[in-house]
């Protein structure tokens, strides 16, 4: 089976770009249910296995844990500790994040996770 260029979803514990060695490794965990994280972990696979980037993949199930984190929408992708992707958005939006991320050290104020979520954010 090729990896190289193929869009898949990412298995626990796996790395994008394992083979770029000599950049630093991200963390990402995604939140949600099963169906919705697959589907984001698929995207997240396509939109940025070009980039110079090293992401470890894992994930979280558990609402309860997710909504102690201030998580408000499903799925919801927490990167290096810090909520970076809310919802199911466009393989374009997730290449755009992470290339700002990449170019602009984070690009945009990432929402620590935990951080109180104001009330008229809804899901």
């Amino acid at each position: 089976m090729q990896t190289g260029d193929a869009c898949r979803e990412m298995a626990e514990g796996e790395i994008l770009n394992a083979h770029l060695s000599n950049l630093p490794l991200h963390k990402c965990t995604i939140y949600g249910d099963k169906v919705l994280s697959k589907k984001l972990s698929k995207r997240l696979s396509c939109a940025i296995k070009h980039l110079p980037i090293r992401l470890q993949f894992n994930y979280n199930h558990n609402t309860q844990d997710a909504i102690e984190l201030g998580i408000a929408k499903d799925p919801t992708m927490v990167l290096d500790g810090k909520i970076f992707i809310e919802g199911l958005i466009q393989a374009e939006d997730i290449t755009r994040r992470f290339e700002e991320m990449l170019h602009k050290g984070e690009g945009r104020r990432l929402k620590d996770v935990g951080e109180a979520v104001p009330h008229n954010q809804g899901v």
